[in-house]
């Protein structure tokens, strides 16, 4: 039997927008959100200078006819496509490998403002530097767990009917990861391990798609992703807290 409660999973992700405003947090948005925008920015430069040699080099195999020259426009407009679908998932993995260090930071603040109560980690910057190998590490371990699984369900696609189910399991698949990706970082503040994380939402798992898949929805829209990140970490954080106090 699915426990938790979807509704109540659902407003962490609002709760995580309001939190990113507040005075003590901002700094650990801002740093990670221009690393976010930079990288955002490079991908959209090097995607668009590959596509458009692709194109070049398309065009150039088409017949000397007017007509069908004109078509670079219906390539452009694919390029547009497959970049946002790029986009959406990659640059969502990308931003957390580079902005790991600092989102535990974040989460911990953002623990230490709804509890009132200092979280063991300790040590400002300098403890956001030695803590980038186990960061890293701890982005590797989730995109392990979801590589397997992700093509599991690729594979699940290329079979007629079945592909319908798939997609629906391709949503709900996301929307777990989410979970798992934000609720990490206060998880791992407190020393849980990756293994005993996934156990603790499986627990509440209704809760952790409430939670996840408004986050999965808004990584695909640019721009908002930007800070739907940041936003996840702090909602992930009231999750962590509330969620774990229910189970209490």
């Amino acid at each position: 039997m699915l426990k938790g409660n979807f509704f109540h999973g659902l407003g962490y992700l609002a709760e995580g927008f309001r939190l990113i405003r507040q005075p003590g947090l901002r700094l650990f948005v801002i740093i990670p959100l221009i690393l976010n925008i930079l990288l955002f920015g490079l991908l959209f430069y090097f995607l668009a200078e590959g596509f458009g040699v692709m194109i070049a080099a398309a065009m150039s195999w088409l017949p000397d006819w007017q007509w069908l020259q004109a078509l670079d426009w219906l390539f452009w407009l694919l390029y547009g496509v497959v970049i946002l679908l790029m986009l959406a998932y990659g640059f969502v993995i990308l931003a957390n490998l580079i902005g790991s260090p600092f989102y535990g930071y974040l989460a911990e603040l953002t623990e230490k403002q709804l509890t009132g109560q200092e979280v063991t980690t300790e040590g400002g910057w300098a403890q956001i530097i030695k803590d980038i190998p186990r960061a890293l590490w701890r982005e590797v371990q989730k995109i392990l767990y979801y590589l397997p699984r992700a093509v599991f369900l690729l594979l699940l696609g290329l079979i007629p009917v079945v592909n319908l189910v798939s997609a629906v399991l391709w949503f709900l698949f996301n929307g777990w990861m989410m979970a798992l990706q934000y609720v990490d970082y206060p998880a791992d503040n407190h020393r849980v391990s990756f293994g005993d994380l996934r156990r603790s939402l499986g627990a509440r798992r209704l809760s952790a798609f409430g939670f996840g898949l408004p986050v999965a929805l808004a990584a695909m829209v640019p721009v908002l992703n930007l800070f739907v990140v940041p936003a996840a970490v702090c909602g992930a954080t009231a999750f962590w807290v509330r969620e774990r106090s229910a189970n209490a």
